[in-house]
């Protein structure tokens, strides 16, 4: 019996496979379906945080094997989603450096045998079901690498120049080659491609790498057809409202990160992050997700985050913020726990070194509210409190039900002194920090926090 079951699962698979790399007719495209009868959220990323896994780097080995050790102190430093940067085989055309780009994919339904096998990838996915964590792999849709089998077996697959008519690479990316979504059948064999994977490893969602550069009638019918069988997670690289309403659970958060970093420089004052948080909330939808970020593997990589963008103690209080904010699901990237204080190539071995975990027990704190206090869920309600010190400190309210944090962040490198203009913080909250309760007095209570301080209450 249980051969028999092997065998018609084999047949499953193979028969995703083929619908991904054989293109569906135009006779039989399926209609999209309408957008508004997608289903909401995941519940579970309310919430839920989400953790980068550059497996490349990961480890000396670099594979799925080896990152699977590092599993259970994930766990208990309360990671709950756990993103996968590309685990497909990489292009050798036009390949940058000595091992290539992660995002130029030669072949969408393959593993790249530098990490391992597909039954070691498989197995990974399993242990990380059985432990509780969600799985998000990372998702190359706008173009291939110089090398996928597509130029050759369906060229019409790609933009070409309208003078050599060879497929064109996009912006500097000269190891890639843009795909064409006015080909329906390329928007067809995209989402089975995407399919496959949630066939064959149950994975959770895919963050989609420079989503907006793909038109938005491909979302709107591509995560239309994902979610009939599972309401999987959807994250957008971009932050485009367009992306929201296509149907993504989240987009990125460009704007708030680029005000953030022009803080931590002091050019521009703690108050200057309203003007981003007022953006989404008149333009996006109202359920809208942003993952909010201190560093990911763009921004170490090429900008020198966070150890460079917000270096030393400057980190602290921007991390809370990702944690706590309004519509926030917040992000970690590999090493951050660390903290390893240095640009991770991209084209070639440079292993994170991990051995201090310095950060580990602050982001735990961090992560532990959030999933276990519903004032820190991402639609929870947000109020920005007014102080004396706006030029230097951000405080706001976060409420669900009879649950309340209160969050004090100081933007600067200098000692500062406050009190709270428009908010009463009277009672005996615990500081959470501490897991001390403290007094608090009605609105003339004076708060002081040192360079780069912060404070969270929880009543």
């Amino acid at each position: 019996m249980s051969s028999l079951k092997n065998l018609f699962a084999c047949i499953a698979s193979f028969l995703m496979l083929a619908a991904c790399n054989t293109p569906a007719s135009k006779d039989t495209m399926a209609n999209s379906s309408d957008i508004s009868k997608i289903n909401g959220h995941p519940a579970w990323i309310m919430q839920g945080n989400i953790y980068e896994v550059n497996v490349r780097q990961y480890t000396p080995e670099g594979t799925f094997k080896a990152f699977e050790a590092n599993l259970q102190r994930l766990k208990d430093m309360g990671v709950q989603t756990l993103w996968f940067m590309p685990i497909n085989p990489i292009s050798k055309v036009d390949r940058k450096g000595v091992l290539g780009s992660y995002y130029a994919v030669a072949d969408y339904t393959a593993i790249n045998p530098e990490y391992g096998t597909m039954d070691d990838w498989n197995d990974l996915v399993k242990k990380c079901h059985e432990m509780g964590f969600k799985v998000v792999i990372d998702w190359v849709p706008n173009h291939t690498g110089g090398d996928h089998y597509w130029l050759k077996k369906h060229p019409d697959f790609y933009v070409k120049d309208s003078v050599t008519g060879k497929a064109i690479s996009q912006f500097d990316w000269t190891d890639t080659r843009k795909l064409n979504y006015k080909n329906p059948e390329l928007v067809d064999t995209m989402i089975n491609c995407m399919k496959f994977w949630l066939k064959e490893s149950d994975i959770d969602g895919f963050r989609c790498d420079v989503a907006g550069e793909v038109p938005d009638d491909f979302w709107k019918k591509c995560i239309a057809e994902l979610k009939k069988g599972k309401n999987i997670f959807m994250l957008a690289e971009g932050n485009k409202a367009t992306l929201q309403q296509d149907g993504f659970d989240a987009t990125y958060c460009w704007d708030e990160f680029a005000m953030m970093k022009k803080i931590a420089k002091g050019e521009r004052p703690a108050f200057a992050l309203d003007s981003v948080v007022n953006r989404v909330d008149t333009t996006f939808p109202n359920n809208s997700l942003i993952m909010y970020f201190t560093s990911n593997h763009d921004e170490n990589s090429w900008n020198k985050a966070d150890y460079g963008t917000m270096p030393g103690a400057s980190h602290a209080p921007f991390a809370v913020l990702t944690q706590t904010m309004w519509r926030s699901v917040p992000l970690i990237y590999s090493g951050q726990e660390e903290p390893f204080l240095d640009s991770i190539s991209f084209f070639y071995k440079d292993t994170i070194t991990f051995s201090k975990l310095e950060r580990a027990g602050f982001y735990k704190t961090l992560l532990e509210l959030r999933r276990s206090n519903i004032a820190l869920a991402a639609n929870a309600t947000f109020k920005k409190i007014a102080t004396t010190n706006d030029a230097a400190v951000y405080v706001f309210l976060r409420a669900a039900g009879d649950k309340k944090i209160i969050v004090l962040l100081n933007f600067s490198g200098m000692p500062q002194q406050f009190t709270l203009t428009n908010y009463d913080p009277s009672g005996s909250p615990e500081n959470v920090f501490t897991g001390q309760h403290e007094t608090l007095k009605a609105a003339n209570q004076q708060f002081a926090l040192p360079p780069w301080g912060y404070l969270v209450y929880k009543y």
